[in-house]
């Protein structure tokens, strides 16, 4: 999908076509075709392959200037039907004219710019509006994060009372969507904090392409310090997952444990009649073996004898 749009001059954004794209606009790939590719390539002048970069699901964080040309690749967060978790490369490429933003899969970092969203940025500011994305970013990590905790928190309580291994595999899952944040995350800072350098020292040609500002500046500062906080957060909720997976695998035990037990217990309980009824069987003289009787006393035994073990069971905690 390829969507060209530009912000006017009222605060609204205006969509345009292929062939009416002009300075400052924002050409927004979302898995695209191969022709769509082609197009804007041809447009801008830019080489396909700086396009196709950002597709690659392995394509890890980085920075590249190529014939004047910016690309910044991060890796954003994902959530899918199902609720697991993954990260996604996303690409930001500027030229002199315009920005290009590049993703295989749709998601809701990019798709949060839109019409009704249009006065909180601005496509003709690139510098502006590539770290309002970076920020965005940010924030998503931090909300996925929160669900996270309240899917660990319900399995928590599913595991206090099972035996199955059905929740230790969904924890399983949350531990690689952590891994998954916690590399990008930091990919991401690295990449955040060479920009900053650049910045600072007003090296190479980041400047003539993105023309930061004062303002531009303490927002890429805000968008650090954003990244940071996610990336400390997610370490230690997954150091805590990494312990809460190692308790409860033993807490998994200890209910089978508790069950084999009372099920032990069951079983000589409930073997205790067959061994009177036994007994008595025999082709022997038995006490009451004249008696009318006798077949209600041998009941009334076992009945007695079933509830003195059963009392002693449950007093030593067996049942």
């Amino acid at each position: 999908m390829l969507e060209i749009t530009k912000t006017q001059d009222d605060g609204t954004l205006k969509t345009l076509d292929l062939n009416e794209a002009v300075s400052g606009s924002w050409f927004n790939l979302i898995n695209p075709t191969r022709e769509e590719i082609q197009q804007v390539s041809l447009v801008l002048g830019l080489d396909e392959s700086f396009l196709n970069n950002s597709l690659d699901a392995d394509e890890l964080s980085r920075m590249e200037f190529e014939d004047g040309n910016l690309l910044v690749i991060t890796n954003v967060p994902i959530m899918d039907d199902e609720g697991n978790f993954d990260t996604l490369p996303l690409g930001l490429i500027f030229t002199h004219e315009s920005m290009i933003t590049v993703c295989s899969k749709e998601n809701k970092i990019i798709s949060s710019f839109n019409e009704d969203t249009a006065k909180f940025f601005d496509t003709r500011e690139k510098a502006n509006f590539m770290l309002s994305i970076l920020f965005r970013a940010a924030k998503f990590y931090l909300r996925y994060l929160n669900i996270i905790n309240k899917q660990t928190d319900s399995i928590e309580d599913s595991l206090k009372k099972t035996t199955h291994n059905k929740a230790l595999f969904q924890l399983m899952e949350i531990q690689k969507s952590l891994v998954y944040f916690t590399t990008s995350l930091k990919d991401n800072q690295l990449v955040l904090q060479k920009l900053l350098r650049i910045v600072n020292t007003n090296t190479g040609n980041l400047q003539s392409i993105l023309k930061f500002t004062e303002d531009d500046i303490d927002m890429l500062e805000d968008v650090i310090i954003e990244n940071k906080q996610a990336s400390e957060m997610v370490e230690m909720h997954r150091t805590i997952l990494e312990s809460m997976m190692d308790c409860m695998a033993s807490i998994i035990n200890n209910n089978l444990n508790l069950v084999m037990k009372f099920l032990a217990s069951i079983t000589i309980i409930m073997s205790i009649p067959t061994m009177i009824g036994s007994f008595w069987g025999m082709n022997v003289p038995m006490p009451f073996g004249s008696n009318s009787l006798g077949f209600l006393f041998v009941i009334l035994i076992s009945i007695l004898a079933t509830c003195i073990v059963a009392v002693f069971f449950s007093r030593k905690g067996m049942m």
